[in-house]
């Protein structure tokens, strides 16, 4: 059931009134109406919201003759209510209480309290801790087209982080992937764009289009230089228009959504399109960067190398390997501060120890330029950057020499703010509650008047205590209790068999079973005074905040500097930390074609094996230098192929991003793509094949590969039929060496591939070492130069336990094969099928035959046995397997 305000009659109550008023203003979203202790929902919302959160619909008077459905969840456990609807896909309006009952009350016993939403939720503009993953940014974007070019922009409003850039259809799929936005907006024009229909039905759920002129370019340049205060943009960078609509968009939609109030944001910052390796989304799954192809966490590079203390760090981090940087200079820069603490591990220790104790700063500074933070926020600030003081301190003994650059410039934006952090630490109490309207957040001693409405308020409550008393002596009731609830305020509460001890003074009020209530006058005059003072020194207190968040939020940008420096040095500590725990050395990164590795290792697959205690991993060679810079590696399942590229792949991710690798040595030159065909899935959504995806995937390498890429792709072609996968691998391998001419590792069966080496000047035969032994197959998992003869498939299978007769059938049919000639073989294998019935009832004969000695054996007590006897069951036992 929908409702709307046109469709009210005017029979209807005025509290429903003025919920249909205000659902009609935010028909999109599930619209949260506060009533007392709960948020209510109506009609439609109700409906959809005790679905999504599983809880009791139930129904609130009538409306155009029909029943009105409603449910709601507690004030107090809100969050956890929204953090559910949001994940399920809902926005939520946030409709408050704007005004005291008693001043409605004031303007006519049927008056409503006035309400307005105070705030929209959206999956893109979350603040709070509990809707958050504190060690990941959350994006809202933005996409917009001007002068027929596309321009993203992002933004994180619990961080105040914003950034804009270029994209194009070729390349807003693999931007998308980095970001993974919560929510993305766009134009609903650009929804009608067929080029853009398979991407967008990728982030379905993550889009809010809006109507056009919101992403106007002109009107995106006035807003974002309201927000900065600028007359002009050149200082943050040359944007494109299309770029100045997608920025200008995300700060009105952040208007929007909180009403008029924005975060404090930082200066916009341009990315260059190569500023970054760019990594497209199959690539960034196949390589289970941030998250598994299961979607946890744990067991992905970012889990692996993780060492970061700080909720800052680790976002820090994780958006570091969404984006490794495409400048040498920059990640050696990078590479300099990790030294540092590889170096001096005394210095990382302390560095560390300091960094422990320091809160979220930037979320904390979000909430409070929100109006959104409580008193624990102002706490955060206050032991953020106390912290400063310390670390400073810390990186001063650095015995090495001057400190790199980079943590120079970190020390630098630490910044000092010894005056705000003894003002707040004079200003809060030790012990400090969630939300400003529980008061006594104030120190004692800090404002003197707040002081004495304290005294007054607990004074007052000294006075209940001595009313108790004085009453319980005077009746001779010592029972006799002074009792406070919202509805009678203070009251005398006594059993109903102690009536008759009350004089006239007490004021009959309330009688229940167990209970009887009275009033006097000294408690309504007490009640009042109490009530006075506790108002004023809450209304002191609420004042005080406002106060303080204000001299916060006026410091804002020096506060945000040493939240970025602190993350930044969170980062860099941690990776050496990393570095030195698992073996990792400096790698070498400049602006050649080199890519030479040696020892490499799987850091997810080598901290895994480590942790269940399995054998050590095996390190191996790469060398894609110019001059051999495909490799076709050639071996069985199982040798460990795919472990081989995969492991390339993430070190030079690593190497980019600043950090040590896991290797003995290792020289690349700077990757500007990183692509990855290593498994396939059936998409069955879009109605694509295994084969299918193969060939999507393959083809976005093929045509988007550069000579600065590297390629690793794995069993191309084996999804059809033979000859015709023979044959798209092989024209792949040519395409990768004559024309994309990338750095290339290139995984098969197809042994026939081989044979292109001796054509191909560049390309570079290497196979996994297997041994075989007594007719079992070891894999090594060592790469060596060379090809491999075998694919060993047959022996994988009986290592998984296919039945001995299939194992054995396909061994025949092997040799067959082998012998013959694939073409002619296979129409003879297929004249013999019989065969196959014959070699499968061999083989159970043969089963049964050693079923039946089995059973002899094992009815037989060998101890017992007479020399005789003994002689006897052998004859018999060669008689039963010699028997036809």
């Amino acid at each position: 059931m929908s409702a709307s305000a046109s469709d009210a009659p005017s029979a209807i109550t005025p509290l429903m009134a003025q919920y249909l008023a205000i659902k009609a203003e935010h028909p999109d979203s599930l619209l949260f109406y506060r009533m007392g202790d709960f948020y209510e929902l109506f009609f439609a919302d109700a409906v959809a919201a005790s679905r999504a959160l599983d809880i009791t619909l139930t129904k609130r008077g009538r409306h155009e003759g029909e029943d009105i459905p409603m449910c709601g969840v507690p004030v107090h456990a809100a969050d956890a209510y929204l953090a559910r609807l949001i994940r399920a896909g809902h926005k939520v309006a946030v409709c408050e209480q704007v005004e005291d009952p008693a001043a409605a009350k004031s303007r006519g016993a049927k008056a409503v309290v006035k309400r307005e939403v105070i705030r929209l939720v959206t999956a893109g503009t979350l603040t709070e801790d509990t809707l958050l993953d504190a060690r990941r940014h959350n994006y809202l974007a933005a996409l917009a087209r001007a002068e027929g070019r596309l321009g993203l922009a992002w933004c994180d409003i619990s961080t105040g982080d914003i950034a804009a850039g270029p994209a194009s259809v070729a390349t807003l799929g693999a931007e998308l992937a980095r970001l993974e936005p919560g929510e993305l907006l766009l134009p609903d024009s650009l929804l009608a764009q067929p080029e853009l229909f398979e991407l967008f039905g990728e982030w379905k759920q993550k889009l809010t289009p809006l109507p056009g002129p919101r992403f106007d370019a002109a009107s995106g340049e006035k807003r974002l230089k309201a927000l900065y205060q600028v007359a002009a943009l050149d200082g943050f960078g040359s944007f494109t228009r299309a770029e100045v609509a997608a920025a200008g968009a995300l700060v009105d939609y952040v208007a929007l959504t909180q009403k008029g109030r924005l975060p404090q944001v930082k200066p916009l910052v341009r990315l260059e399109s190569d500023a970054v390796m760019a990594i497209d989304a199959a690539t960034r799954r196949n390589l289970e960067l941030t998250e598994t192809l299961s979607g946890e966490r744990a067991g992905s590079l970012l889990a692996c190398i993780d060492r970061t203390l700080t909720g800052a760090g680790a976002r820090a981090l994780a958006q570091r390997l969404s984006a490794p940087l495409n400048r040498a200079e920059a990640i050696a820069a990078r590479l300099d501060q990790v030294e540092l603490f590889v170096a001096d591990a005394a210095l990382c220790a302390r560095v560390r120890e300091v960094l422990a104790r320091t809160p979220d700063l930037e979320r904390a500074l979000s909430r409070l330029s929100l109006g959104r933070g409580g008193p624990r926020d102002l706490a955060a600030i206050r032991d953020g950057l106390a912290e400063t003081r310390r670390l400073r301190a810390a990186l001063a003994e650095n015995r090495l020499g001057p400190l790199p650059p980079l943590v120079a410039q970190a020390v630098e934006a630490l910044g000092f703010h010894d005056e705000l952090v003894a003002r707040l630490g004079r200003a809060l109490a030790a012990e400090l509650p969630v939300l400003t309207r529980d008061g006594g957040f104030i120190a004692a001693g800090y404002r003197p008047e707040l002081d004495e409405f304290r005294g007054l308020r607990d004074e007052s409550r000294r006075h209940v205590a001595a009313l108790q008393a004085r009453y319980a002596e005077e009746t001779g009731v010592p029972q006799l209790k002074v009792r406070h609830n919202n509805v009678l305020g203070y009251y005398v509460e006594v059993t109903p068999r102690h009536m008759e001890r009350m004089g006239e003074r007490f004021i009959h009020r309330q009688s229940m079973a167990s209970a009887v209530r009275y009033g006097t006058v000294e408690l309504g005059e007490l009640e009042a005074k109490i009530s006075r003072a506790a108002e004023r020194a809450l209304a002191l207190e609420l004042e005080l905040f406002d106060d303080l968040a204000g001299e916060v939020t006026a410091r804002a940008r020096e506060i945000g500097q040493a939240a970025a420096a602190l993350a930044d040095l969170d980062v860099a500590a941690a990776l050496a930390v990393l570095a030195v725990e698992r073996r990792h050395v400096r790698p070498k990164v400049d602006a050649s074609l080199a890519f030479r590795i040696q020892g490499g290792r799987h850091p997810v697959v080598e901290a895994a094996r480590e942790a269940s205690q399995a054998s050590g991993f095996v390190a191996n060679d790469c060398d894609l230098s110019p001059g051999q810079r495909l490799w076709l590696v050639t071996g069985p399942n199982m040798a460990g192929k795919s472990t081989f590229l995969r492991q390339n792949a993430l070190i030079a991710i690593l190497a980019q991003i600043g950090a040590y690798v896991p290797a003995t040595a290792c020289e690349i030159g700077v990757v500007d793509r990183l692509f990855s065909r290593v498994g396939a899935a059936d998409d069955l959504a879009r109605g694509r094949s295994t084969f299918m995806v193969e060939m999507v995937e393959t083809a976005a390498i093929l045509n988007l590969a550069t000579p600065r890429s590297l390629v690793i792709l794995d069993e191309i072609g084996r999804g059809t039929a033979t000859f015709d996968g023979l044959s798209i691998a092989w024209a792949a391998v040519e395409h990768l060496h004559d024309r994309n001419r990338s750095r290339a590792l290139f995984a098969t069966h197809f042994h026939e591939l081989t044979a292109l080496a001796a054509r191909l000047p560049e390309l570079s035969n290497h196979a996994m070492r297997v041994k075989e032994w007594q007719g079992e197959v070891v894999f090594l998992h060592e790469v060596a130069a060379g090809t491999a003869d075998r694919s060993y498939g047959i022996q994988v299978a009986k290592l998984a336990g296919l039945p001995k007769a299939v194992v054995a059938r396909a061994a025949e049919v092997l040799t067959t094969l082998e012998k013959s000639g694939q073409t002619g073989a296979v129409a003879k294998l297929a004249d013999d099928l019989p065969l196959f019935q014959a070699a499968v009832q061999q083989t159970e004969a043969v089963a049964a035959k050693a079923s039946e000695v089995e059973r002899l054996l094992a009815a037989t007590d060998l101890d017992r046995l007479s020399p005789r006897q003994a002689l006897d069951l052998l004859y018999q036992l060669k008689a039963l397997l010699a028997a036809d």
